[in-house]
């Protein structure tokens, strides 16, 4: 899970900072253990400076609020991966070559990945390494060149990727699973893409140009910058390397999902030897710690489905029907599923399987949970975040998530104190509200005999 909160800093000439979403946090009980300072560039970059003792290391993250969820244009997924790809390609100024040798040389890791609201990017380094890091992501991030050439090569790279993903029965059971649960929106891809349009990549240079100029604007970017740092003299070099990039992002035409009025069952075909996965999903409200409902969520997953449940006692460890049972509520910018995901040992006893998840839901739909068991998981939940948060690259990557849905760390906070809130009735009202058979998609998966 990912949080924060600030303090914000005020830098000179061409930043402006930001206090109301700092004011509004101050009024309510932190969780997050470190100060937060925020500038905001004149072109709309966004940075997030967070001092913490850390022995000299720092953690620099750029994300990009672009997943596979901006991808709406017909015939063109799979880019905002095949970007986190490209972005490793070099410039003019430092080549790939070059820009390798020198992250070598500084003893840093560089990194990268991708999901549906989000893609980030970053390193780990020695903090009297900051400039020089800054020097040549900042670089990357405005001036990327790549030739034709070099374009083909890596677009048949995401297809070998692709190919490699289809060997894994999860991933073809998430694949279909999503398509049939969206039927316009653009979480019914995956963030590698649909298959017939990763096959066609090769021949949409000129789009990727486009696709570039687009979302990869400091408008539509946020630094995060963790570790043994000074808050200044961190965000004068963000004003120093970042301040010429020109904004102009442009966001993309997200078609909204209609309401789902009836159960979707999804038969998926796995051409390798698998035992079954059975995978249910619910219809969820977007991350939004002022939603109420939506927050109880995260508690009701954990209360139902989660390893301290009735039913995982059951399912796994008692009647070992099952090999693991898994549920994760979504965040995302946009309405998303609540997933409840296993794998069956038995063929001839799937339909149990979903009789004892149906029946957890009913339980839950009609009566109210074990007050001493929500408080408790609220208590774990907080502790299992602050534990989390020892290293900058932890701290970092705990907050990516919340930093690129909501453009900044104040959410942390909200949310925590969200959880705090939650009842009994508000976890039985979320069951009630979101717990919709005509709500929900189910897929099963079963491999060759």
């Amino acid at each position: 899970m990912r949080v924060r909160h600030g303090a914000c800093w005020l830098l000179a000439a061409g930043v402006a900072a930001t206090s109301a979403a700092a004011e509004e946090v101050s009024a309510m009980a932190r969780v997050f253990p470190y100060a937060t300072h925020v500038a905001t560039l004149e072109n709309g970059l966004r940075a997030i400076v967070i001092p913490m003792p850390s022995e000299g290391l720092v953690a620099f993250w750029t994300i990009v609020r672009t997943g596979s969820r901006d991808e709406y244009e017909p015939g063109h997924t799979g880019f905002a991966h095949f970007f986190e790809h490209m972005m490793f390609r070099g410039t003019e100024r430092f080549p790939k070559d070059l820009y390798n040798r020198i992250v070598t040389e500084l003893g840093a890791s560089a990194n990268a990945y991708t999901t549906d609201d989000l893609t980030a990017y970053h390193l780990a380094f020695a903090a009297e390494d900051l400039e020089r890091v800054m020097e040549i992501e900042s670089d990357r991030f405005q001036r990327l060149s790549y030739s034709e050439e070099d374009f083909k090569t890596e677009a048949g790279a995401v297809y070998g990727e692709y190919r490699k993903s289809r060997t894994n029965p999860f991933f073809v059971a998430y694949e279909a699973l999503h398509r049939a649960a969206f039927k316009v929106h653009t979480y019914g891809h995956t963030t590698i893409g649909f298959e017939e349009d990763i096959a066609r990549m090769p021949t949409m240079y000129d789009y990727s140009k486009s696709f570039f100029r687009r979302y990869y604007r400091p408008d539509n970017v946020v630094l995060l910058i963790v570790g043994d740092i000074a808050p200044g003299p961190t965000l004068g070099l963000v004003h120093r390397y970042y301040g010429s990039w020109e904004p102009g992002h442009v966001p993309a035409q997200v078609p909204v999902e209609p309401p789902q009025t009836e159960e979707v069952r999804v038969a998926v075909r796995y051409e390798g030897r698998s035992l079954p996965i059975l995978w249910v999903a619910y219809k969820v409200d977007a991350f939004d710690p002022a939603n109420g409902l939506r927050v109880a969520v995260d508690l009701l997953e954990e209360l139902a489905f989660g390893e301290t449940s009735p039913l995982y006692k059951k399912l796994v460890l008692d009647e070992q029907v099952v090999e693991f049972l898994a549920a994760e509520a979504s965040w995302n910018r946009d309405p998303g599923l609540l997933d409840l995901y296993t794998r069956v040992k038995d063929p001839a006893r799937v339909d149990y399987v979903l009789e004892q998840l149906d029946a957890t839901v009913e339980q839950y739909r009609n009566e109210l949970p074990d007050p001493q068991r929500l408080r408790d998981l609220k208590s774990h939940l907080k502790y299992a975040f602050l534990m989390d948060l020892d290293t900058p690259s932890r701290v970092a990557d705990n907050l990516a998530r919340i930093v690129a849905l909501t453009g900044g760390v104040e959410a942390v906070d909200r949310l925590f104190a969200a959880y705090d809130a939650v009842t009994p009735e508000d976890v039985r009202a979320a069951a009630q509200h979101y717990l919709v058979r005509e709500r929900r998609t189910v897929a099963v998966l079963r491999g060759q005999p």
